[in-house]
This record gives C-alpha cells, structure tokens and sequence, in this order.
C-alpha cells in the first residue's frame, strides 16, 4: 500500500518538502503524490529521482496530477 501526500492547494516549495518528509520518514516502498499544478509535477519528480526514487506513473485527474513513486 502507498503512502499518501496530498500537496494540492500549496505553493511551491510545500509539495517538495513534503515529498522529502515523506520519503525520509515511511517505511513504504511506494508514495502517491496529489498535486494541483504542472510546477509542481515536474518539481516533485525531480526531486524524488534525485533521492533515488522512480516516477512510476504520472497521471493528469482533470486539474490535479497523481504522482506515483517508487523506491528503487
């Protein structure tokens, strides 16, 4: 099961940072990403492959994306 960040409605740096938070602190090999702007996608998915995490899917869900990362 996939831990859950749900950053919509924040500005950037906020979705990173949790994104961060929420790599470093679960156990889960996979985490699901909300977001609400194309900003912040591309920043969230930069993030997480510099952490050594793989974007498995990157979906759009009418105005918000669904990040999903996984644990290489």
């Amino acid at each position: 099961m996939a831990h859950n960040v749900d950053a919509r409605g924040l500005a950037c740096p906020q979705p990173v940072l949790l994104t961060m938070e929420a790599m470093k602190s679960t156990s889960d090999s996979e985490i699901e990403i909300l977001v609400d702007n194309e900003a912040s996608r591309e920043n969230v998915s930069r993030a997480a492959a510099t952490q050594g995490w793989n974007v498995v899917r990157s979906d759009e869900l009418g105005e918000d994306f669904r990040i999903l990362i996984k644990k290489k």
